[in-house]
Formats: C-alpha cells, sequence, structure tokens
C-alpha cells in the first residue's frame, strides 16, 4: 500500500508540481536503496534501521505536510549494533497508522537511540504524540512478529515494551543487547539528523 500510494502521489505531483515529484520520487528511491538488500538479509544495524526509517518519515512528510513532523537522535558510535531487518520501520509506521493518522491534526515521532545506564544494551524508542492506545492496545501482528524475532535473535536479552506517553501518545521502547563495535567504541555526541522544516 505504502509503494501504490508513493506512486500515485508521484504521478500526481508530476502533473501539478513537478519540483516536488521530483523530491518525493528522489526519497522513494534512497528508501527502496535501504530496504531491499534489508529484506533479503538475515541481520541489519542501527545505522541501517535509522536510513530506512528516515527515508520512510520523508516521503510520508511529504505527503502528510504539516500533519507530520519528525526528529532521529541516535549515537553513532551505536550505528552498528545488530537489528533484526525492519524492526525499526515497523514501529514507525505503527505510530504513523495507529497513533498519528486518525488525526486531523497528525503529530510528532520522535526516535531516540542510546546506550542504557548500564551500558551493556541498546536502548531504541519510537515516540508518537498520537492518540494513543485508543484504538490498538499494542498487541498487533507486526509488534507480535517484532517481538518473536528479536527473541529468536537475542532471546531474554532483548525485549519490546510499549507505554503510553504524556499527555498522549506511546512510547515504543525496543532493547538489545551490545557487541562488536558498538560495545567497543567510545561514545559520540547524539546528533539530531532527519526532521525537515
Amino acid at each position: 500500500h505504502f509503494l501504490f500510494n508513493t506512486l500515485a502521489n508521484v504521478k500526481r505531483l508530476y502533473e501539478t508540481a513537478p519540483e516536488r515529484g521530483r523530491d518525493m520520487m528522489a526519497s522513494l528511491i534512497a528508501y527502496l536503496r535501504a530496504a531491499l538488500p534489508s529484506m533479503r538479509q538475515g541481520m541489519s544495524t542501527l545505522g541501517q534501521e535509522l536510513e530506512l526509517a528516515r527515508s520512510y518519515l520523508t516521503i510520508l512528510q511529504m505527503r502528510m505536510g504539516e500533519r507530520l513532523r519528525f526528529d532521529i537522535e541516535a549515537d553513532a558510535a551505536l550505528f552498528a549494533t545488530s537489528l533484526p531487518p525492519m524492526v525499526l520501520p515497523t514501529l514507525v509506521e505503527n505510530a504513523i497508522k495507529h497513533g498519528l493518522s486518525p488525526l486531523p491534526e497528525g503529530g510528532r515521532i520522535d526516535i531516540t537511540a542510546r546506550r542504557e545506564p548500564a551500558g551493556l544494551g541498546l536502548l531504541l524508542e519510537v515516540r508518537d504524540t498520537g492518540q494513543g492506545f485508543a484504538a490498538s492496545g499494542g498487541s498487533g501482528v507486526g509488534l507480535a512478529n517484532t517481538r518473536a524475532r528479536l527473541m529468536a535473535m537475542f532471546g531474554r536479552d532483548a525485549w519490546l515494551e510499549l507505554e503510553a506517553a504524556e499527555p498522549r501518545g506511546v512510547i515504543a521502547r525496543v532493547r538489545v543487547p551490545l557487541a562488536g563495535a558498538a560495545r567497543g567504541a567510545s561514545a559520540a555526541p547524539a546528533t539530531p539528523a532527519g526532521a525537515l522544516p
């Protein structure tokens, strides 16, 4: 649905606003370039997942306009951390579909990735300002599959939890263990990226 809706938007924009159509097509190409290899692999990384989420949100922002705002803040030292493919895009899509889309005014999505206080795990959060648990209690197929994939890859060292955000919205939080390059790297300052003016 996302692909066909985006192509329909590109076609319409090329007829009415060619420059915006070109921008959306460039963003769609960037998304597909990041998504297709990920779908064929059994393993992804935080860096790849953030790139995919940024491309996806950029396209949706072109479609939704002022109804969608987003920001991504991540510690670059954690980019090599292993994740199952499409974990972050699933959480972002869930936040859009069940949180922001039903609201006429839309809302905001903030993605953060940081080392947990004990230093042994990565905490990845997707926070939205949508309608909260009104429409979905977090038991959908996408979330169930995400939990199963985390368990299969990391066992009990990984989890996915949901909690209500204040004053409104949902926080989806994933914890995975650090290993390899992410565990040994020194912390770099968090750098915001991805928000369009």
